[in-house]
This record gives C-alpha cells, sequence and structure tokens, in this order.
C-alpha cells in the first residue's frame, strides 16, 4: 500500500504540471484508491476564474474516469509556508465518495497536517438518498 509520504511526493510531482499562471500558487493532488491506484491532479486557471478547476477535484474526475469510485487518502501540496487546506467546493465533492478519506496537506517547508474529510467538512450537504 503506498504511505502518506509517498502519496505526498506524487502529489509535489505532480504539482510541478500545475497551469497558475494568474494566482502564482500551482497545487498538486495525489489520490490513492481502494484497490492501490494513484490519481495525479493540478489546479488548472482560467481568465475567467470561475472556470479555473483544482488539484483535488482533478485527480477526482481521473480516478473517477478511470472507474474508481472508492479513495482511501488524498496528499495535497502547495509552496505556500503553511499547509492548505482544500476548498468547500472541494470537501463537497471529496465527501461524495468518501466519508472516511485520510487527508494529508503539506506546505512547502515539510509541515503536515494529517486529518480526516470528516474532520474537515463536519456538516456537509447530502442528498435524500444518503
Amino acid at each position: 500500500m503506498v504511505t502518506h509520504d509517498e502519496l505526498v511526493e506524487m502529489a509535489r510531482d505532480a504539482q510541478e504540471n500545475a497551469y497558475a499562471p494568474y494566482s502564482g500558487f500551482p497545487v498538486g493532488a495525489a489520490l490513492l484508491t481502494a484497490d492501490g491506484r494513484v490519481f495525479t491532479g493540478v489546479n488548472v486557471e482560467n481568465a475567467s476564474y470561475g472556470l479555473s478547476v483544482c488539484a483535488e477535484r482533478n485527480a477526482v474526475a481521473r480516478a473517477v474516469d478511470a472507474g474508481s469510485r472508492d479513495f482511501v487518502a488524498l496528499a495535497v501540496v502547495t509552496d505556500s509556508e503553511e499547509p492548505t487546506m482544500p476548498c468547500g467546493v472541494c470537501r463537497q465533492v471529496l465527501w461524495e465518495f468518501s466519508r472516511d478519506l485520510a487527508v494529508v496537506i503539506e506546505g512547502r517547508n515539510g509541515r503536515r497536517v494529517e486529518t480526516t474529510i470528516a474532520e474537515l467538512f463536519p456538516m456537509p450537504f447530502t442528498s435524500f438518498e444518503s
């Protein structure tokens, strides 16, 4: 099984491909599935800011496209000093697929926060079927 350290390293590798010309804030994500596969994602910005997509959601989209919907852990890395938590939209999307997701966030100085999606998103929106 992939360790949290390895997942963070994969997110760092992915971060190099982020497209962040407007914010200057590249983000990399690596999403581990229950069957041991890892899907990476990066933030992709757009001049029309609302069309930008976060790294976390890009990783989820890649996993779903490959037929995976059972997620175990997510690593997110940025170049900020302090770990930067996923935005609310990403939290909602992650909750959709995994209520037990481990989340590892790391800043450029190696400071790390390890938490869960339930801790990050204590009162999520759920459908009537949930």
